[in-house]
């Protein structure tokens, strides 16, 4: 199988660059001199496109031409200003604006339906009864279903305004096991539902609490503040912030989590733009957790947004910075419109941390040897080592504490964790990652729902247990087992992903979460951070 050929763990760090590195070169030429008597540098282009429209020997789609022209011009610029196509705004304004209207579930395409994985808490489709399981033909008569079903069409027909209104005809395979088969009607209210940003928020013992950021959108500084007030309330003393595979999002939310852990007047960013201006953000009001113990967790897709909170943390030597070294991305961007539903996120500055660091990574050559830099990193051994990792003399800067920190590529991590690079591990980790463990999951509770439907939260975490008839079945499945490696002495990792894939679809991400960081690398180190710190104290 291809999957476990020697470069399969580049999988996971090139995942970073999905929907991000788009387009390629475009160069046309023409004789014709008419093309370059242009007054402008606008007028050439619009000059361009109008004789392809008007002239060319064959129908040409130029709206294409422009979108790929458009790609072309911005990959020159660098890796992080992009064009975002008329198609795909909504969903990456959704996204960033950390809601959509909708009936809120969570599903799949599975063989050829629309089959429901969960329902969205408080949400119209549980409101109106709809089950996990169940199979979604028909929206306002419209068939949803057959070898045509495409997530595009799907969107179209369950998404709409706000308030308004849809009948969705479901099939309900329990019923078809009772020998009802007739489709049940459901009638639903379009609602806002949250896009949440904030994974997990629990305790990992009596005083440390953790709390996992997705990504930096318009609601996530509430999430996260809701979820440190609950922490808070619950008596922690400590705190994990997990930004690992974050890729980042709005500054502005950035800078409102930081501004909870720093003091007064404390410098947070600095941005400078094309002109030289430099404007510089100091932390405002009071924060709610500026004096304890504060461990932030990073690894190499962490970007952006995840690097700014890490790197005005570290400068301003405030907690400790976990993990592996960052990805690297000091640019802003800008999002602009284009007047047709697209867009492009332009870069208007470069921002740098208090200490006055950049933490870009170069990008002379090219895109693809931008986003593929996590080869570099694993053939050099960064992975498994800190001393690795390949530091420039003139980019070292040192803290108010004299803490010597480093510019030029990502955050560099004050306490170093090892990842486990064995063939082994990385395919375990992308069988996670990648989904596939949860359709394998998906089709056990489609046969053991009533079993599963006993257990409560609480319940299961404490008590279900991955048997070794369910990890064969998925080892049989997955047939991971005939490849020339041996599983045996990951079984333990296995049945962590399994149990938590089963978590996820029964109850949410905080089980899940809480599930599989029970045998987290980073989580171990954390833990033996705290009791250095608490025997320190003692004595």
């Amino acid at each position: 199988m291809g999957i476990y050929k020697k470069y399969l763990p580049l999988l996971l760090g090139a995942a970073i660059a999905a929907g991000i590195f788009i387009g390629s070169k475009l160069n046309f030429t023409d004789t014709s001199d008419k093309i370059f008597a242009a007054n402008s540098k606008k007028d050439k282009l619009n000059k361009l496109i109008d004789y392809i429209d008007y002239e060319y020997v064959d129908q040409v789609n130029t709206d294409s031409i422009v979108d790929v022209a458009v790609n072309g011009i911005l990959e020159n610029l660098d890796p992080h200003s992009v064009y975002i196509p008329a198609d795909q705004y909504q969903e990456t304004a959704d996204d960033m604006r950390g809601n959509f209207v909708g009936i809120g579930i969570s599903f799949y395409i599975y063989k050829d339906t629309l089959a429901v994985i969960r329902t969205i808490k408080d949400g119209p489709a549980e409101k109106a009864g709809i089950k996990a399981g169940d199979r979604i033909l028909y929206a306002d008569g419209r068939k949803i279903f057959g070898d045509s079903i495409h997530r595009d069409s799907i969107t179209k027909y369950l998404k709409g305004a706000k308030n308004s209104k849809v009948t969705l005809k479901v099939f309900r395979p329990d019923n078809q096991r009772k020998g009802e088969e007739d489709l049940l009607s459901f009638k639903l209210k379009r609602k806002e539902i949250p896009l949440v940003s904030v994974d997990a928020t629990y305790k990992i013992n009596k005083n440390l609490g953790y709390i996992k950021v997705n990504r930096f959108s318009e609601t996530t500084y509430d999430e996260f503040k809701a979820a440190l007030d609950q922490l808070e309330e619950e008596g922690i003393t400590s705190l994990v912030l997990d930004l690992r595979n974050n890729p980042g999002g709005y500054i502005s939310t950035a800078q409102s989590i930081i501004d909870e852990f720093l003091e007064d007047d404390k410098l947070v960013l600095i941005t400078k733009n094309k002109s030289g201006k430099v404007e510089k953000t100091y932390a405002t009001s009071s924060g709610d957790f500026e004096n304890g113990n504060l461990y932030v967790l990073i690894n190499q897709n962490s970007a952006s947004a995840s690097e700014i909170v890490a790197g005005a943390l570290q400068d301003n030597d405030r907690g400790t910075i976990v993990g592996r070294r960052s990805f690297g991305k000091g640019l802003v961007q800008r999002e602009m419109s284009l007047g047709d539903g697209s867009a492009i996120r332009l870069t208007i500055a470069r921002y740098y941390t208090p200490t006055g660091r950049s933490i870009q990574r170069p990008y002379k050559n090219g895109n693809s040897a931008y986003y593929h830099e996590y080869e570099t990193r694993y053939e050099n051994g960064e992975m498994e080592s800190k001393d690795s990792i390949h530091v420039v003399d003139s980019l070292r800067f040192v803290t108010p504490k004299g803490k010597v920190v480093y510019g030029g590529g990502g955050i560099i991590p004050d306490v170093f964790v090892p990842k486990d690079t064995s063939i082994e591990n990385e395919t375990l980790e992308y069988i996670s990652q990648s989904g596939f463990a949860s359709y394998f999951v998906f089709e056990h509770l489609e046969n053991n729902r009533e079993k599963f439907s006993k257990f409560t939260k609480e319940e299961f975490i404490e008590n279900f247990e991955v048997d070794e008839n369910l990890v064969n079945e998925f080892l049989e499945y997955s047939r991971i087992n005939d490849s020339e490696y041996s599983f045996k002495d990951h079984l333990d990792h296995l049945k962590l992903i399994i149990k938590a894939s089963i978590a996820q679809q029964l109850f949410d991400s905080n089980t899940s979460e809480l599930i599989l960081n029970q045998d987290d690398a980073m989580i171990k180190k954390v833990l033996e951070l705290e009791e250095t710190s608490s025997t320190e104290t003692l004595e």
